[in-house]
């Protein structure tokens, strides 16, 4: 919730600047990770061998507020939540969609380095000096450097883009987030688990979908989409807690 408003915060602020419609970017901001399934983008992976292809937050995310939860979104913003992330194909059709895309990349690689900081992973020195030289000293001051970036670029093109050298500097410090925080190898354990409690889960819920309520997927739904529904929105402590309710041994066992 708190990376949301703070994309929706980012997002409107762009808008703003650039004189283009508020309210879509900020529904299409507020509603672009709605389909996340449980432990964030570690649960597209345990999701993916269920599916041809590839599971998607984006797509459930589409799923969700037009079929599960329907909310009677328009086209464009529909087409914002489809192609938030920057890897989906075809790229969003509206102006607003890509300030979503800008504005969730500045909030959470903002965000998870103060977070890495604060919890020892990362010390100040380690971050890359390109990243301090280009966008300043504090997470204050990169999301404005950000920002500026992204209003004063698209102010001057006519289309929704950063310039090249704060593009580029931005991929780098994600890169370094990837190697030095997202995937080291002290998180590959609890991936390893959290991957495992939702497969455990989806193929439980397969074998039993009398056990998941109708109002969490669509009545002729079959077993197995009845299950990825219910598990892909789960929160994580209700994941935990389902999955020690149905696989923790018992003294009986």
């Amino acid at each position: 919730m708190t990376h949301t408003i703070h994309v929706s915060q980012v997002g409107r602020a762009m808008a703003r600047s650039l004189g283009l419609n508020e309210d879509l970017t900020e529904a299409i901001c507020l509603a672009h990770d709605v389909g996340h399934s449980p432990f964030g983008h570690t649960g597209e992976d345990a999701l993916s061998p269920f599916v041809e292809g590839e599971w998607l937050h984006s797509e459930h995310g589409v799923r969700t507020m037009s079929l599960l939860e329907p909310q009677n979104l328009t086209h464009e913003v529909l087409d914002g939540i489809r192609a938030h992330s920057w890897k989906i194909e075809p790229q969003p059709e509206t102006p607003e969609a890509w300030l979503c895309r800008f504005a969730d990349r500045i909030a959470y690689l903002t965000h998870d380095v103060s977070d890495a900081l604060r919890a020892g992973v990362l010390e100040y020195h380690d971050l890359p000096v390109r990243t301090l030289t280009t966008f300043g000293a504090t997470s204050r001051e990169w999301i404005g450097a950000m920002i500026n970036a992204v209003v004063e670029t698209s102010y001057q093109s006519g289309r929704v883009e950063m310039d090249e050298v704060h593009l580029e500097v931005m991929g780098e410090l994600r890169d370094f987030m990837f190697e030095r925080v997202y995937m080291r190898p002290e998180e590959e354990f609890e991936k390893e688990k959290a991957i495992l409690v939702i497969q455990d889960l989806v193929g439980y819920y397969r074998e039993h979908p009398h056990e998941v309520p109708d109002s969490y997927t669509v009545p002729d739904a079959e077993p197995l989409t009845r299950a990825i529904d219910y598990v892909a929105g789960m929160t994580d402590r209700f994941a935990l807690n389902t999955h020690d309710r149905l696989f923790r041994p018992t003294l009986l066992d």
